[in-house]
């Protein structure tokens, strides 16, 4: 695919950044696209390797060296619908996903792989800007109704995959904007908010019936709406944060991320946030959690002026090349470094908190942490073990628990009766994503649990073939790796 010998005759390039004193005065988008025929030959790298794993490494399945082989012949609307074809959204993962393509990537056996997520981006929105991505309306009613109880990246291909079979689709979403996480937890300064709604009006324009601030299990039962639908999915995510159970974790400056974020991302939009205000301004800020949550609250707090900013990892620094034991093409636990940190973070690594230490008005002054080494025996998991005399106090102002989830919330499952495992998600099987109750349907985190945007789009897009079939007795909607009708 692409040019014969491109691997060989051009290097991987990706967008610049916008320097970091300049864009850490906004929440805009900071990087510098490439030019055209830069683009071209990043797709000209992608290699006729024979066997492509990047499909093996991307839960889409997306048809990747087609699309980077339109792209280096100037085929751009080709490569739009190539890329439609297996993914709803690509405008969401080219600027958020983590790129598991690229490290199954062949190329990156030895050199460095193609620059797929960068390539997505740029298909994606010369796509919108040539004015190719227009609304699909079903050929055909079926005159079936479908409720979908989430508006995140599940939620939202379910919704328009299922649509597009001719079902009458209605989503429900608790919060007043549709989007979820893409709205309220990812910063704009990774992805801004139009291109959520850009992508919103042509889902409106193809049918699909939105209603915001609504509960469903609090402002109206779940089995109310599983009457009134044919069928409904649930794709709520996973909501409930991991707690840090230490002394003084009630203390006044002790924030979860979610809390943090969320309020963020309202007062950049201009929406009205209920609680106090949670601002880092001035402010000794900690960040406890190495992963994308953690690396958000660092670029949100140096935005709003924090004094100091450090994050707390309790795993060690790992490697920049890939561990012993994690090969190609599987994804390796190596370090990486979000353009948040180089903002201006310190990161700290094999650290634990013990306590948190507050003043005589319960607001947070400092904490309290341990330096902890993980101990393998063969056989058993690693052990967590302290290693004596490394306590070490800390001033801070700020806490941010950036743990991620253990689950989802069971409100919903206990009124329509649905089973749940130990992690409280709701248990459903991945052949055919249905529940214990007929008739309803779960995907994305809320049956897999805390997982990735491009997970979360796989699995609205497979669960709605499953509900089509349900409906119908059988499906023309693709599953997984297999190209929709080629049309954008």
């Amino acid at each position: 695919m692409g040019k014969i010998t491109g691997f060989m005759e051009f290097d991987r390039q990706v967008e610049a950044y916008v320097p970091v004193k300049e864009r850490i005065k906004n929440y805009k988008e900071f990087t510098q696209p490439l030019k055209e025929n830069q683009i071209k030959r990043q797709g000209a790298r992608c290699m006729d390797c024979g066997i492509p794993f990047c499909h093996s490494g991307c839960p889409l399945g997306n048809l990747i060296p087609d699309f980077n082989d339109a792209v280096y012949q100037g085929k751009w609307e080709k490569a739009a619908r190539i890329l439609h074809s297996t993914n709803n959204f690509p405008e969401f993962t080219g600027r958020l996903c983590p790129a598991p393509c690229e490290e199954a990537c062949v190329l990156g056996i030895n050199e460095d792989p193609v620059s797929i997520e960068n390539i997505e981006k740029n298909i994606v929105e010369i796509a919108f800007e040539s004015g190719w991505i227009k609304p699909i309306t079903p050929h055909k009613k079926t005159n079936k109704t479908v409720a979908v109880i989430g508006s995140g990246p599940a939620g939202l291909a379910t919704a328009q995959q299922l649509n597009r079979a001719g079902h009458s689709v209605t989503v429900f979403e608790r919060d007043e904007k549709i989007g979820g996480l893409l709205r309220y937890g990812i910063p704009d300064f990774k992805m801004e908010k139009h291109i959520i709604d850009r992508r919103l009006q042509v889902l409106k324009d193809e049918g699909i019936t939105f209603n915001t601030g609504i509960h469903i299990g609090k402002d109206i039962p779940a089995q109310v709406v599983k009457e009134a639908f044919d069928a409904l999915v649930l794709c709520g995510g996973a909501t409930v944060k991991r707690q840090l159970p230490i002394p003084g974790a009630d203390l006044k400056g002790v924030v979860q991320a979610m809390d943090f974020l969320p309020q963020n991302n309202r007062k950049v939009d201009g929406i009205p946030f209920k609680g106090e205000d949670i601002s880092a301004k001035g402010k000794h800020v900690i960040v406890i959690g190495g992963g994308d949550t953690g690396s958000d609250c660092i670029g949100t707090s140096i935005r709003h002026g924090a004094l100091s900013v450090t994050n707390f990892e309790i795993m060690p620094r790992a490697t920049l090349s890939r561990p012993h034991g994690q090969p190609w093409p599987f994804w390796p636990m190596r370090l990486r470094t979000s353009s948040s940190h180089d903002e201006g973070a310190e990161r700290v690594f094999s650290i634990a908190t013990k306590k948190f230490i507050g003043d005589d008005k319960r607001n947070l002054k400092g904490l309290l942490t341990v330096e902890v080494e993980w101990v393998k025996t063969p056989g058993k998991r690693p052990q967590l073990k302290e290693i004596k005399g490394t306590e070490k106090e800390w001033t801070c102002d700020l806490v941010l628990l950036a743990l991620g989830f253990t689950g989802s919330e069971t409100t919903m499952a206990e009124q329509l009766g649905l089973e749940i495992d130990t992690r409280t998600n709701i248990q459903a099987s991945a052949v055919n994503y249905k529940t214990n109750v007929p008739g309803v349907f779960v995907a994305g985190d809320q049956r897999r649990g805390q997982s990735l945007i491009v997970w979360a789009i796989s699995e609205g897009r497979q669960a709605a073939h499953h509900v089509d079939t349900y409906l119908m007795g059988y499906s023309h909607l693709p599953l997984k790796g297999e190209g929709d009708l080629p049309r954008i």
